[in-house]
């Protein structure tokens, strides 16, 4: 059941609108601009005037006349020119508290209009490890993806690998020149493979004999050639199960593991349709699909290169087509760096012409880059890219350095606290990113994310890990109904009551940095709360079981939130 606020403010508003015969569609609240006015304002009455004919506070008084005799409302004023301010009656707030600790939805509402969303958040590449490049679409990626999912659509996570380029090329010209033959492809793992790849990026910069060498050969496996194709499966089946082991560390899903390759064929068909619809043209060899220049100038989509190759564009293209044919997608979002906001605009375009995705929203969600403490793209001590391994082990070692020793740590193991400070690393690397907006650059500091004050996750982790301890203490006595006895009680309640609109404004707007600042705001009421509301220390049994249901509810939803934001919420938190 579902049991939101905002909703049930909204009803008792339109029935008093229509009562007094005043157009429902402005019988809307919203939480107060104002927190020691009111806990929501309705600014109806203002919108309402020039309609009406009247002056705004008269309209507005005559609106609030009739809620206070809501006991739902324990004060209903007009301010200034019409605004009408509404204060809930504690015993309400309580009441809806109640029903959201009973519901297992916390009183969250599903979409009326549930969409298949097809997600594109991956982008990672065949022989290359994955770099910090790779954790902003990863990890912005999956929380939207919780998030779609958990306001009742139906997510699709793509990622989309970069499997059939010119490095195959690369790296099959390299093996030949090393063995002769392909004969010992599939005996080289991971690292012998991107040890060839990085062997033949410089030979073919220096030498553009073998460029043209992995041209040809990129050619012959893409046409397909059986001994290349063997090679080149090979190569793909084991860089995936290497990029798999990255995303099962940062806790990323996906449902789909397709490539560039799966779209090859695709893209011969958007080929014809672009020259059946009288798009395409020849230039210079390549055939290209010019776009419409009236706001901007905008280069034309190469489709297929004069060396009869298709292009990443073709493929971006041809995949929109597959992901609206075979998946029914409503939707289709990509998360990358705002860098290639110029490639998605031609995309875009192009599949709007070519009418492959007619009725279907295509979103680009540029993100900043993750920087180091120079402002600039986040490097090595020697300058190199810092590879998504060795971020993920430097903030393991960061979060080592404040938990115990094994024999420090009564009662629990060396692989309990491992795991702990595995949970904790990722958190922290995860929440200082969804923290940021999206669009965003922000500065990676290490010194100050894995903190267990401020806005960290192991702060959110450590809110969890609190109220568990005192769920704890207090085994022996049961949640009650909520009852508010003071101030503290009072600001976390009604800010619980804000989840709903948060996780729905965080959908709209794919903003985890929503859910984060939320989770955040939280924590902190709740630490006022417990300071201010002892359970042990109650007046009355009444009061502590209401404390306790209070903060069992926050923990839950916290739970929630940090789960949306694809942060787990470890039992107990240790401390060296």
């Amino acid at each position: 059941m579902t049991y939101v606020l905002d909703e049930v403010i909204n009803q008792k508003l339109n029935a008093v609108f229509a009562d007094l015969g005043y157009d429902t569609k402005y019988a809307v609240s919203k939480i107060s601009d104002r927190a020691d006015l009111s806990d929501f304002q309705c600014n109806g009455a203002l919108a309402l005037a020039k309609s009406e004919k009247k002056n705004p506070r008269e309209i507005g008084e005559e609106i609030a006349a009739k809620l206070r005799d809501d006991k739902a409302f324990a004060k209903v004023s007009v301010d200034g020119p019409g605004f009408l301010n509404l204060t809930l009656d504690d015993v309400f707030l309580a009441d809806v508290l109640d029903k959201m600790a009973a519901d297992e939805r916390f009183g969250c509402a599903l979409t009326k209009q549930p969409k298949t969303v097809v997600m594109d958040y991956g982008g990672p590449n065949v022989a290359k490890k994955m770099h910090v490049g790779h954790l902003r679409s990863g990890v912005i990626g999956e929380s939207v993806r919780r998030i779609e999912e958990f306001v009742g659509h139906k997510p699709i996570a793509d990622v989309h690998f970069g499997d059939w380029g010119t490095p195959i090329g690369m790296i099959l010209a390299e093996v030949i020149a090393a063995d002769g033959h392909l004969d010992k492809m599939e005996t080289y793992d991971i690292a012998e493979i991107t040890r060839f790849y990085k062997q033949a990026n410089i030979r073919c910069k220096e030498d553009p004999a073998a460029k043209e060498n992995a041209r040809i050969i990129t050619a012959k496996f893409q046409d397909g050639d059986p001994i290349y194709r063997k090679a080149w499966q090979h190569i793909r089946n084991i860089s995936v199960e290497a990029v798999k082991e990255n995303y099962r560390e940062l806790g990323v899903h996906f449902d789909l593991w397709l490539g560039e390759s799966d779209a090859h064929e695709t893209c011969s068909v958007i080929k014809k349709m672009a020259e059946e619809k009288g798009l395409l043209e020849h230039d210079d060899g390549a055939f290209i699909i010019r776009l419409d220049e009236e706001n901007k100038p905008k280069p034309p989509v190469i489709i297929e290169k004069s060396d009869g190759g298709f292009t990443y564009q073709a493929t971006d293209i041809a995949t929109i087509k597959m992901r609206v044919d075979d998946l029914q997608a409503d939707e289709i979002i990509y998360f990358v760096d705002k860098r290639q906001s110029l490639h998605f605009e031609q995309v875009f375009e192009t599949a709007e012409k070519l009418g492959i995705a007619s009725g279907v929203t295509l979103r680009h969600i540029g993100f900043g880059t993750v920087n180091g403490p120079d402002g600039k793209p986040f490097k090595t001590r020697d300058g190199g890219v810092m590879s998504l391994d060795d971020m993920i082990q430097m903030s393991k070692d960061k979060v080592a350095e404040s938990m115990p020793a094994p024999d420090e740590a009564k009662g629990f193991s060396k692989e309990y606290i491992d795991r702990l400070t595995a949970q904790i690393a990722i958190g922290a690397i995860k929440f200082q990113d969804l923290k940021n907006n999206i669009a965003s650059g922000y500065v990676f500091e290490l010194d100050d994310f894995a903190n267990f004050d401020g806005k960290t996750g192991p702060y959110i982790q450590y809110a969890v890990a609190r109220i568990n301890s005192i769920m704890r203490k207090n085994q022996n006595l049961a949640a009650g109904e909520i009852v508010m006895t003071n101030p503290e009680e009072r600001a976390l309640g009604l800010k619980l009551t804000q989840l709903n609109n948060t996780v729905f404004r965080a959908e709209a707007d794919k903003e985890p940095s929503v859910i984060s600042d939320y989770a955040y705001t939280l924590a902190q009421l709740f630490s006022s709360f417990y300071n201010a509301s002892p359970i042990m220390g109650a007046e009355t049994s009444e009061i502590a079981a209401s404390r306790l249901a209070l903060a069992k509810l926050t923990r839950d939803v916290l739970i929630k939130l940090l789960y949306l934001l694809g942060i787990e919420a470890p039992e107990v938190m240790l401390k060296a």
